[in-house]
């Protein structure tokens, strides 16, 4: 599993109504195929009734071991569902990839 796909599914744990897992290394400087800098979208109904430091702590805490280890920098982007609508429209959000051929 690499990088973004470990994050992916500890993510998961918070029952992401859209998540997406960019992974942003080629923008900086570092070597072909790194998986140091990543951006993460994610809108649950778990940010509820916390702040947008309470919900970047909670990503962070699930992320530990990568942030220990092979992440260098990670963009935090969290919504409720209601942040989202407000801030994007009411468009359909993609569900999280559950990957596997379908």
């Amino acid at each position: 599993m690499n990088v973004q796909q470990q994050i992916e599914s500890k993510l998961s744990s918070l029952e992401p109504l859209h998540l997406e897992v960019i992974n942003e290394s080629d923008n900086h400087n570092v070597p072909d195929g790194s998986q140091s800098h990543f951006k993460v979208v994610i809108v649950t109904e778990q940010f509820n009734d916390a702040g947008r430091v309470a919900r970047h702590r909670m990503v962070n805490r699930l992320l530990e071991d990568e942030l220990r280890g092979p992440v260098h920098a990670l963009a935090i982007h969290a919504y409720t569902r209601t942040d989202w609508e407000e801030r994007f429209g009411e468009a359909p959000m993609s569900p999280p990839c559950l990957g596997g051929d379908s």
